[in-house]
């Protein structure tokens, strides 16, 4: 379990990350979001030990992550899948990893046949288009067969096939009782991945529930309505209390409405329906609702606004090196 205690990180006069807690749960997949610029790398990078925190915590099955002797095999991670030495094959790539944390070669083989690279394994990784290279860095995360996981934005380049590939593992790998912890700006990925939710916006926690929870709870379902007779409908509901609002197609929509109440006044009324459909918000307009105030960026005339600053990426393998050095040093 992943455990973040008022974590802060100021980089001079800009606050980065603002006492942020909370707990990443075993068995689930969940999603970290928040706009452009809420610190979602910056806390990544410092649960890795890749940023040192101003002050605050995280800690990775009760210890921090510079304790780990081999943490490729507590934790492993996928932040930016362009950090790969360019003049090294796959293999070459996953090898050193495995030696730095004495796991068994034979997991570079069978790493690059489960991503997919087994054909170009010998091949220099910079010649490698941005999906292979998202492959690759997503087992380097599996190579130390850990029971933690964490992805920054993992589908980024691939292919249909790749993006449906990448969901299926993450929840075969939570239905094993791993945590997975994954950052993306894809609601439409997230909403079919996710079991559980951590929303930031400017480096403050804004929710930590489930991926229902948060829907229900920052969004409004409607029942969408089809009618032949849409005046005869209107007449019925209004007569009713239920207020209703036409849209494109014929059609209206009835905002917190119970369809089987709508379809009881119809039959009543003796109205046909072509259309009666309970609709559930979307995350993404669950998620526009619940981070409106925090927005970094603004398009359509409004100022723009600076950015929280936060350094360029760390390679996700830099932590396990770090940790290396540290133990040849002492």
């Amino acid at each position: 379990m992943i455990e973040v205690h008022e974590l802060t990180k100021r980089y001079g006069e800009t606050l980065a990350v603002d006492r942020l807690s909370f707990q990443v749960p075993q068995g689930a997949v969940t999603g970290f979001l928040g706009p452009n610029g809420a610190g979602k790398s910056t806390t990544m990078r410092m649960m890795l030990d890749l940023d040192r925190p101003t002050s605050g915590s995280v800690t990775i099955d009760g210890r921090h992550y510079s304790q780990l002797t081999e943490p490729l095999k507590y934790i492993g991670a996928l932040l930016e899948a362009a950090a790969v030495h360019p003049g090294r094959s796959a293999y070459n790539h996953l090898l050193w990893l495995a030696q730095s944390n004495r796991i068994p070669t034979r997991r570079v083989d069978e790493m690059l046949a489960l991503v997919g690279l087994s054909e170009v394994a010998r091949r220099r990784a910079g010649g490698f288009s941005l999906g292979m290279g998202q492959r690759l860095g997503i087992a380097a995360a599996l190579l130390g067969d850990p029971q933690i996981m964490m992805f920054d934005e993992p589908v980024n380049g691939l292919d249909p096939e790749g993006i449906l590939w990448v969901r299926n593992l993450m929840k075969s790998l939570a239905a094993e009782g791993r945590t997975v912890f994954v950052s993306s700006h894809l609601m439409s990925e997230m909403a079919l991945t996710a079991d559980h939710l951590v929303v930031i916006g400017r480096g403050r926690l804004l929710a930590n529930l489930s991926m229902n929870d948060f829907i229900d709870q920052n969004s409004h379902s409607f029942v969408r309505v089809r009618t032949p007779e849409p005046e005869a409908l209107l007449d019925a509901l209004a007569a009713a209390g239920v207020a209703s609002t036409a849209v494109p197609g014929g059609g209206f929509e009835v905002m917190d409405g119970d369809s089987a109440h709508i379809g009881d006044l119809a039959r009543e009324h003796g109205i046909a329906l072509h259309e009666l459909s309970p609709q559930r918000a979307s995350l993404e307009e669950a998620f526009m609702r619940m981070t409106a105030d925090s927005v970094e960026y603004r398009t359509g005339g409004g100022d723009l606004q600076q950015p929280t600053a936060e350094p360029a990426a760390v390679p996700a393998w830099g932590a396990a090196w770090k940790a290396g050095k540290r133990r040849r040093e002492n």
